[in-house]
């Protein structure tokens, strides 16, 4: 690790192979806590390269208990968090619209470290039990149109940078690699990033693969459709700015999608939106980027999905597939 840091501080990068290496080493706990924290911090300072973040991505991916769940045609709503703009658990919520939608949802997630209350947090609050079991999965599938994959079950590799991750509480490139290592393995892919330059490192990536993608980024900062303002989306086909209007719903301000203090306060503000007793801000919100999933997916127009995720919400079928999930989690 010396060699590496050494390297690093010199403002040189890690080649795809060297990256994967480390992750490796870390895994195997080859290095102590100072020195992984150390190898952290560097990225805090400096961008993360192409290469480095593949060779990362590789790693977790080659080491993590993977979810066959193959024969369905999925979708994670996820986003790096690390925005610092503490809003609900829109993806979350995003993405029990979706599976109410008939759009079929692995849903990869964590705990906050650089957040309030991140999408594990959300669930477990509302009696959602986490399982690495793959016939659970299935089943889930079947019946709910989604499945709740809780990160650290799968990746026990993790286990030696969590704790390091909670005593530093902020963002790392561990944010990075959330969306990019889901052990189900999707075919398609929604994902909101914390920056420009990181949408466009995201996007790079996928175009290299078969993933079915597209890659969020507010310009006001926010990784997912914050509706506050422009969104630039990158995905297969295209590179295009979203606004408020591309849903056929106004502006709205910051403060319509506040988070809450205390994970209790957002379960309790989830409930409320998933319940249809939402405000209409934080409905549209939710719908726009439960929109873009189902038209990921499905090849729909942007409005088409938005206006499907907006009967998925306001019917009840997304609190429909939360209330069998946790049936199924007993």
């Amino acid at each position: 690790m010396k060699n590496i840091l050494n390297k690093l501080i010199n403002h040189e990068r890690l080649s795809k192979v060297q990256a994967r290496e480390v992750l490796v080493n870390i895994s195997e706990g080859k290095y102590n806590q100072s020195q992984i924290a150390a190898f952290m911090t560097v990225y805090m300072m400096r961008s993360i390269g192409i290469e480095e973040l593949e060779g990362f991505r590789d790693a977790l991916l080659e080491l993590c208990i993977p979810v066959n769940v193959s024969d369905y045609n999925t979708i994670d709503l996820c986003g790096t968090g690390g925005d610092g703009k503490n809003t609900f658990n829109i993806s979350t919520l995003a993405s029990f619209v979706t599976a109410g939608a008939g759009v079929h949802v692995t849903k990869h997630g964590n705990y906050g470290v650089s957040s309030i209350s991140g999408s594990s947090n959300v669930m477990e609050q509302l009696g959602i039990k986490f399982s690495n079991n793959n016939d659970h999965h299935k089943r889930c599938l079947d019946e709910a149109g989604i499945c709740v994959l809780h990160a650290p079950l799968f990746h026990p590799a993790m286990k030696n940078v969590a704790p390091i991750r909670r005593e530093l509480g902020v963002k790392t490139f561990f944010n990075m690699l959330g969306p990019m290592v889901n052990p189900a393995f999707p075919k398609n892919q929604l994902v909101g990033v914390f920056n420009l330059e990181l949408a466009r490192i995201y996007g790079y990536l996928y175009q290299k693969g078969t993933k079915n993608f597209a890659v969020l980024h507010a310009m006001d900062g926010y990784d997912e459709v914050s509706l506050t303002g422009p969104v630039k989306m990158i995905s297969n086909a295209s590179e295009i700015v979203l606004t408020p209007e591309s849903f056929g719903v106004k502006k709205i301000a910051q403060s319509d999608i506040y988070g809450g203090e205390t994970v209790k306060e957002s379960a309790h503000i989830f409930s409320e939106i998933l319940s249809g007793n939402g405000t209409e801000p934080q409905n549209n919100v939710v719908c726009a980027n439960a929109g873009l999933a189902i038209s990921t997916v499905t090849g729909s127009t942007i409005q088409e999905g938005f206006n499907k995720a907006k009967e998925s919400l306001m019917c009840g079928n997304g609190l429909n597939a939360l209330n069998k999930i946790r049936q199924l989690s007993t």
